[in-house]
């Protein structure tokens, strides 16, 4: 079978970027992007359960770095109207995880596939997701802001940005709208693991400024990885606490559903997996 995390990281080179300068903090945080590098995966995934999502980050007209991210068509099936990051399920054709990012994006918002115009910075560990998918982000750096979109409207209708540097605060990169004064930019709340009902885990919201336009917050599994994904490129924590006391860890709950959940037991006999 094919190693859907196997990859090629290139050299990157940050006089590359032609659109605005970098801050210092900026280059700081591409650097340790494209240093990272992710704990080995130990588990085999049924190919069928594994998709990928595209972390597409560029550096704006002030020199911080930003996200792109999209409002997901009100007409799909699951998660409709939410904001996401590009990305969906292995096709046959996708020979890597980066593969699978890259065309997913490109077919939701027209980003180039073009690795010298948007070269990958690293892979982050896989994700569970709440339909039972193994979620594996994927970073990469957009090198020329004059790339326009091309949105499929079928999935998204609406792209936007947001700094990175934000998913590790709880003060808002934005003015408050009138209609969302008393919201908190960051909230979170506890649910009971069903692994273990004595342990927990957090999911956090982070405000767009864009509610009063209908766009949701960025909220759940898009979220944890936007957080993930700050933390390892600003090498810092989080102004706030980041998950309660002995909260069980991804790998942890990837494991648990991949031994007890029906949809990946199925998936392993479709597979001829053990």
């Amino acid at each position: 079978p094919i190693n859907l995390y196997k990859f090629h990281k290139p050299r990157l080179h940050l006089y590359e970027v032609r659109s605005n300068a970098p801050k210092q903090e900026t280059k700081r945080c591409i650097r340790n992007l494209a240093n990272y590098h992710p704990p080995k995966v130990r588990m085999k995934f049924p190919r069928s359960r594994c998709a990928a999502v595209l972390v597409a980050l560029f550096v704006g007209r002030l020199g911080d770095l930003y996200v792109l991210l999209c409002s997901r068509s009100t007409s799909l099936r699951t998660y409709a109207g939410d904001t996401s990051l590009p990305g969906g399920k292995v096709d046959p054709e996708d020979r890597t995880i980066e593969d699978t990012a890259r065309r997913e994006a490109f077919e939701e918002i027209g980003l180039t596939r073009d690795k010298k115009k948007v070269p990958l910075l690293c892979i982050l560990e896989p994700y569970l997701s709440g339909n039972e998918l193994i979620v594996t982000p994927v970073v990469v750096l957009i090198l020329d802001n004059s790339l326009d979109p091309i949105l499929n409207r079928a999935e998204v209708s609406s792209l936007f940005s947001h700094p990175l540097a934000s998913f590790l605060s709880s003060e808002a990169p934005f003015p408050s709208e009138p209609e969302s004064v008393e919201v908190a930019y960051h909230t979170y709340k506890d649910i009971r693991y069903r692994g273990d009902e004595g342990r927990k885990i957090r999911i956090h919201s982070f405000l767009t400024g864009r509610e009063a336009g209908g766009i949701k917050p960025v909220f759940g599994l898009t979220a944890s990885i936007l957080i993930d994904v700050a933390i390892a490129g600003y090498s810092r924590q989080p102004t706030y606490e980041l998950r309660p006391p002995n909260s069980p860890t991804m790998e942890e709950r990837i494991a648990y559903s991949m031994l007890l959940h029906p949809t990946f037991r199925k998936a392993f006999v479709d597979e001829g997996m053990n």
